[in-house]
């Protein structure tokens, strides 16, 4: 698919010198003299290397059309992830890397994310939200309000977040996986 520069946003996959670029920053510049024209941070999404990239605004470029496919995680060995397509049954092995830090929250059985431009797999991610146990956490210090005020807890898996002063260790909690903030007491 064919898009002008200026319509390139963060996270879009372009193809540049043939080959797949993650777009990481854009900024648009309309300089007083001479045509605008949009600088963007780009990873060679195979290397890893960046580069500093200037078009045109009205540059015609080619964005990569990625698809996603659902799997379930089964485990774990070392750096590798092992994946399950559960309608084919075919298991897949990915770099941990692919989930971003985000592998800290999979769970047996869990269903997880893959993108994929052109049957390469790009990144890997977890839902959006998750049911995580508190390990452990403050005591409520007694005079404090239980509205506004939050207090450090570190989650079964490690993940560090602030929860209301009502929370106790041993609770079940819904942590949004990107931000690793508490969402909501889980039912």
């Amino acid at each position: 698919m064919s898009k002008i520069a200026n319509d390139i946003r963060v996270g879009n996959i372009i193809v540049h010198q043939n080959k797949l670029w993650r777009v990481l920053k854009t900024e648009h510049v309309k300089p007083g003299k001479g045509g605008a024209f949009c600088q963007m941070e780009l990873k060679d999404i195979k290397v890893g290397t960046k580069a500093n990239e200037r078009f045109r605004s009205s540059e015609q470029m080619d964005v990569a059309i990625f698809e996603e496919q659902e799997m379930q995680y089964l485990f774990t060995t070392g750096d590798t992830i092992t994946l399950m397509d559960n309608t084919t049954y075919e298991q897949t092995e990915i770099n941990k890397e692919l989930f971003g830090g985000n592998d800290i929250f999979l769970k047996d059985g869990m269903k997880v994310t893959l993108e994929l431009v052109q049957g390469d797999i790009l990144a890997a991610k977890v839902p959006l939200h998750v049911t995580a146990e508190i390990a452990e956490t403050e005591a409520v210090v007694k005079g404090q309000t239980a509205s506004g005020s939050n207090k450090p807890a570190i989650l079964d898996n490690g993940v560090r977040v602030m929860v209301p002063q009502f929370i106790n260790a041993g609770d079940k909690v819904i942590v949004h996986t990107e931000e690793r903030t508490y969402v909501k007491r889980a039912e």
